[in-house]
């Protein structure tokens, strides 16, 4: 075992996946989670080939195909008339990708990951009070009053990190201005519609658009997600019930199909989507941040959750090439070098929301390997 305590905050996607590639690497890594137990999380995830690269490093990529729809490509369709803007493929063109493009349910994906870390260093109910730097170690501060310390502490603790906060100071993330609509419900509500659906599909108009696609090969879940403006959202409140009533005052000039997708749901819930500016700062003596902890984005691209476990895995990596977290500095330095130009690119781009609205090429995203491009001095 390589001395020196690794601490990671936040077991969520990113969290997780740093943490599994840490310990296949030797070191000793403990996860502090706030959430009581792990929750299956209602809703979806899109996993492209730049994910999938990495989940074959981790032995979990097969698993993770079977888990999940594989569609041929995305379809772009102009809301009202169904036209189609864009046909792009991405497992049409798995080959030249390396891997697969899968859409899946979060939640079994989260569990998938949660399961392979080892349960002894997977600690539920810790939600971090403060995070002091002295000269050897990190203290972490729990509000159970428990704490610990870390040679080095990765904050993986989504948009409200408190780890970031200790490193820059409060500041709560920005509201856009835009809500998401979410709800996964049964495909055999659906049966007596008599459309046929695309597998992977998003709908736009002018200032608003909702995202559909199955969760598994058997087409037996569909998931939808909207972009759609809401000018106040209640700071602190992270989501609240919607209704098919708001879903049809939001999308009611959009075709019968999305029509049928709105009655056949189930539950449907509102998320405020937030954002940052782009952050210059990555870290600070020992402590570094990955993930919606530095960089939260609009969910647009489907790229949120793929850019924290790049950031991971790049992370992982630039610990290995300095030759461990006794050079802690020139790792994170490295890590910001190579990962910060390509996060704030995806940022922008997603909360722009171009992204495949009409046909492009999208080999930056999904064609990226974070193992094999070559790294930038920092």
């Amino acid at each position: 075992m390589k001395q020196g305590e690794i601490a990671i905050v936040g077991a969520g996607l990113g969290g997780l996946v740093a943490g599994l590639l840490l310990v296949k690497d030797g070191y000793d890594v403990h996860i502090y989670e706030q959430a009581p137990s792990f929750s299956r999380l209602g809703a979806g995830i899109q996993l492209g080939p730049n994910v999938l690269k990495i989940m074959r490093r981790l032995g979990l990529e097969q698993q993770v195909e079977a888990m999940g729809s594989k569609p041929p490509s995305w379809i772009s369709r102009n809301g009202p008339d169904a036209a189609v803007m864009a046909d792009i493929p991405l497992n049409r063109r798995r080959d030249e990708y390396g891997a697969a493009y899968v859409t899946i349910h979060r939640g079994d994906f989260h569990r998938l990951l949660t399961a392979e870390f080892p349960a002894d260093r997977l600690h539920f109910g810790r939600k971090l009070t403060s995070a002091v730097e002295g000269d050897r170690t990190v203290t972490l501060t729990f509000d159970d009053g428990t704490s610990v310390d870390a040679a080095i502490v990765i904050g993986a603790d989504g948009v409200n990190s408190v780890v970031r906060e200790t490193l820059l100071g409060e500041e709560p993330p920005l509201y856009t201005g835009f809500i998401g609509h979410r709800a996964i419900f049964p495909t055999a509500r659906l049966k007596d519609s008599g459309f046929d659906f695309d597998p992977c599909v998003k709908w736009w108009s002018e200032d608003r658009h909702i995202m559909v696609y199955y969760l598994d090969d058997r087409q037996e879940e569909m998931y939808y997600v909207t972009g759609a403006p809401e000018p106040e959202w209640k700071n602190g409140t992270s989501f609240l019930p919607s209704s098919k009533e708001e879903m049809f005052a939001a999308f009611g000039d959009y075709h019968p199909m999305v029509h049928a997708m709105i009655e056949a749901s189930t539950e449907i819930t509102k998320w405020p989507l937030l954002t940052r500016p782009p952050l210059a700062l990555w870290s600070q003596g020992r402590m570094v941040l990955l993930g919606d902890a530095c960089h939260p984005m609009k969910p647009h691209m489907a790229q949120g959750a793929a850019m924290a476990i790049e950031d991971a895995a790049m992370l992982a990596r630039c610990i290995g090439e300095v030759g461990g977290i006794g050079d802690y500095e020139s790792a994170f330095a490295l890590y910001r070098a190579n990962r910060m130009e390509r996060a704030s690119r995806v940022q922008e781009v997603s909360n722009a929301n171009s992204w495949l609205r009409t046909q492009e090429n999208p080999d930056w995203v999904y064609g990226y390997d974070v193992f094999n491009i070559p790294l930038r001095a920092a």
